[in-house]
């Protein structure tokens, strides 16, 4: 790559030209294609084709459960860890909120610890995190390094 620089990190790929540097997120041994069709089969029915979430998600329906939130930008998906997304998607959202302890907020969203392996779970936490804008993946990335 002539006139370009790469830069490894722990969990990211600096690459450095003339006009800047951007950072581009390293999942290693991600598979962001199988990601994007296990989203598909087991995430879009509620969050959304296009990671759009349902509408009023941010106000509980009558029987006090939120709806689906988005996983794009515009939702709160990338203001947690790697290890709570994980763990929301394997346990299910009571069961993981209440390993955090929080209280007080229904989850409607199921476990998929026993339909999906944690590698197909990390694949599709890559393709959710690879349709971010690059500020967005970078806090994503610091909160997940954060000790």
């Amino acid at each position: 790559m002539r006139g370009k620089r790469l830069i490894m990190g722990g969990t990211a790929l600096a690459l450095a030209t003339g006009a800047g540097v951007w950072l581009v997120p390293v999942v290693t041994g991600a598979d962001i294609a199988r990601g994007a069709r296990l989203y598909g089969e087991a995430c879009a029915s509620c969050h959304g084709d296009k990671l759009q979430g349902q509408p009023d998600w941010q106000t509980p329906g009558a029987d006090g459960i939120y709806p689906a939130p988005p996983h794009d930008e515009s939702g709160h998906t990338w203001h947690h860890s790697d290890e709570v997304l994980f763990d929301y998607v394997r346990l299910g959202g009571a069961q993981a909120l209440a390993a955090q302890g929080v209280t007080g907020i229904a989850s409607g969203m199921p476990g998929f610890g026993d339909r999906l392996s944690g590698t197909e779970i990390r694949d599709i936490l890559a393709f959710i995190k690879s349709q971010w804008p690059e500020r967005a993946r970078a806090a994503q990335a610091a909160r997940s390094a954060a000790p």
